[in-house]
């Protein structure tokens, strides 16, 4: 289940009465909850379900939330990569990608936002979105255009609650680089940011979201890349991430998992409620 796991472990050493897992990997999702369970106290809930599935997603949400009432704090961290020149992409490809990456946590949230804020009390939500949803990445056109949706919709979405006077929910929105989980077999980071270890970025990631934090990006050079691409013309900036950062170079080498590699729309990790 990726780093998916990894939060999981979170939130029963913390103290969660209750951990909800969302993965379409029956076995790996057994698996998870199998360790979960020997970690701690927490009632551990898997679901097996295709979070690309609105459907899916709206029935899931409804036993969820009959069974254990609205989350505390809601996780989206499934995601899938095409790896290729956008015109090597199917429709299929095209559809999974945004599917998984984009709607699913948009259908998700829907579910489970309302419940959320009827509670008035604290609650938190974390969209994992990607350094490529902040600059242009060859070979990973599609990717990179599901995580421009990401973050858009994030903290807009962190906009409007507080809007709304529903501050009580705040939502936090992370933004990695490449990080070591086999997602991203192959790809090289740029210049000055090493591949980062799943257990570091969860920790960033969840004591962010627990302050109510807009926003996370890491490494340090994720938001040097996005101020640079900013201030400077663009074929000057494509000068210094292809020739100097080697941000464009770092797909060359791709593999990834054998499954994504087999093309099929297999998911990084379910969602934590």
């Amino acid at each position: 289940m990726g780093m998916g796991l990894l939060y999981a472990e979170r939130a029963v050493r913390e103290g969660a009465r209750a951990v909800v897992l969302w993965d379409r990997n029956a076995e790996a999702l057994e698996a998870a909850a199998q360790r979960l369970r020997g970690l701690g106290s927490a009632e551990i809930r898997p679901y097996t379900l295709d979070v690309s599935s609105a459907a899916e997603v709206a029935e899931n949400a409804e036993a969820v939330l009959a069974e254990l009432g609205a989350p505390d704090v809601l996780i989206n961290n499934a995601g899938i990569v095409r790896g290729k020149y956008f015109w090597e992409h199917s429709g299929t490809d095209i559809d999974a990608v945004m599917d998984v990456n984009t709607l699913a946590p948009m259908h998700i949230t829907r579910a489970f936002l309302p419940g959320m804020i009827e509670r008035r009390t604290p609650a938190r939500i974390l969209n994992v979105a990607s350094a490529s949803g902040t600059l242009s990445v060859p070979k990973m056109s599609v990717y990179t255009a599901s995580k421009w949706a990401v973050i858009g919709w994030s903290d807009s979405l962190r906009l409007e609650l507080e809007e709304a006077g529903h501050g009580h929910v705040q939502v936090t929105t992370l933004i990695p680089s490449y990080i070591k989980t086999g997602m991203f077999e192959g790809a090289r980071g740029p210049l000055m940011t090493p591949l980062m270890e799943p257990e570091y970025v969860v920790d960033k990631a969840w004591k962010a979201l627990l302050e109510g934090r807009a926003r996370v990006q890491l490494p340090w050079t994720v938001p040097l890349g996005s101020a640079l691409r900013g201030l400077l013309p663009q074929p000057a900036w494509d000068v210094v991430a292809g020739k100097v950062f080697k941000v464009y170079q770092s797909m060359d080498h791709f593999t990834g998992r054998p499954a994504q590699a087999a093309e099929k729309p297999v998911q990084e990790s379910g969602n934590r409620a």
